[in-house]
């Protein structure tokens, strides 16, 4: 089994940076990727960026040029150093693990975080 638990939420006023936390347990023999989404009281969640298996990241247009992604390998951790930091950030953030497809070796299999609350006040 694949357990992801994160940390590093909290809340800050506009301008301000935060980094979240996603470490992963369990077996990961197979590919995968992982993604940062958050999620806003009455709104959808949404995409905010992601970490390919071999290193390829991607970002939401909305956090462009102020997050980063990045993972450490040895301690199977992703992390998100989000900086200039806006009330518009307010969410939950969860992170996602998604199993790399191999057809007869590794199935799909997907895995979310608990969650961390991030609040920006202005």
């Amino acid at each position: 089994q694949v357990q992801l638990v994160e940390s590093g939420g909290g809340s800050v006023h506009a301008g301000g940076s935060l980094r979240l936390s996603c470490a992963t347990s369990g077996y990961t023999y197979c590919r995968y990727d992982m993604t940062w989404y958050r999620q806003a009281p009455g709104k959808e969640r949404e995409f905010v960026s992601s970490i390919a298996s071999g290193g390829t990241t991607s970002y939401a247009d909305s956090v462009k040029g102020r997050f980063t992604i990045s993972q450490d390998k040895a301690k199977n951790t992703v992390y998100l150093q989000m900086n200039s930091l806006k009330p518009e950030d307010t969410a939950m953030y969860y992170c996602k693990r998604t199993q790399t497809v191999v057809a007869g070796t590794c199935p799909f299999l997907s895995s979310w975080g608990q969650g961390n609350q991030v609040t920006v006040s202005s």
